[in-house]
């Protein structure tokens, strides 16, 4: 096969959870791009619709799920639709995560980490499990964990400054959790066809602008930074497209690293 051609995602069909978010538009679009059918999942249906839609009208191929990877009922609603849709699930991007019930140690309740457990944790194995199950009919299929500098390294909390942000626990456990899953997922369906890595990106910088414009982290991140800069909209593309084509068909269980160089020191 020709060297560009192992990267091709013609014929294939890519669930993208999370898929309406700040990474989880790029990674559609990367997917698309490639020549995947992407559904684009998310509590927001209009919002996946709205994805979707513009795909679409750049003449590539994609549609919406509604997904809430807190309900189990949803998870496997969502599942169904895609194979009853489009007969297949080749690709699973994990992208989906809540912040919600997040805080620093002494902050935290049971109740609230128990809350981001229920999508992070509990609902990804959920929605893993189901799609896997689709995967072993198939005989085939490729997972991705979108994971985080955060699950490779721990916190940097000098670099938040005096600007009262910081890192919660609930964070740092449920990405440094994600790497172990993606190995454990990687083992133990290797033989049956299936693959599965995780992409761990940087901070990323629309993200950033949004939420908090300039401040001393911004600054201090850049700084830190060996290629000096956020993670932007067309860095994490070329990754996604990696593991999820062929180009990346003797890689499994990889933690891979878009960070910029953050974790290099």
């Amino acid at each position: 096969m020709k060297t560009l051609d192992l990267f091709s995602l013609h014929g294939r069909v890519a669930l993208v959870t999370g898929g309406a978010g700040l990474y989880g538009k790029p990674i559609c679009r990367a997917l698309a791009e490639a020549g995947a059918t992407v559904v684009v999942a998310s509590r927001d249906r209009d919002a996946c619709l709205a994805v979707a839609e513009v795909l679409v009208a750049d003449g590539l191929h994609a549609a919406a799920c509604s997904l809430d990877q807190a309900d189990e009922g949803s998870i496997r609603a969502c599942v169904q639709k895609v194979c009853r849709d489009f007969g297949r699930i080749d690709i699973l991007v994990n992208n989906a995560v809540t912040r919600e019930g997040m805080a620093d140690l002494g902050m935290l309740t049971k109740a609230g980490w128990e809350q981001a457990q229920q999508v992070n944790a509990t609902g990804l194995m959920l929605l893993t499990q189901a799609v896997v199950a689709q995967m072993l009919q198939q005989g085939s299929g490729n997972i991705l964990n979108i994971g985080s500098i955060q699950g490779a390294v721990g916190p940097h909390f000098p670099i938040y400054g005096d600007t009262g942000m910081t890192s919660p626990l609930n964070y740092t456990y449920d990405k440094w959790a994600m790497v172990g899953f993606t190995k454990w997922i990687a083992n133990r369906h290797g033989k049956d066809g299936i693959r599965c890595n995780c992409i761990s990106p940087g901070g990323y910088g629309p993200g950033v602008a949004e939420r908090i414009g300039e401040n001393a982290f911004t600054e201090n991140y850049r700084r830190l930074t060996p290629l000096g800069r956020f993670c932007g909209e067309d860095d994490i593309k070329g990754a996604v497209v990696y593991l999820a084509s062929d180009a990346s068909a003797y890689v499994t269980g990889h933690n891979l690293l878009v960070d910029g160089g953050w974790t290099s020191w």
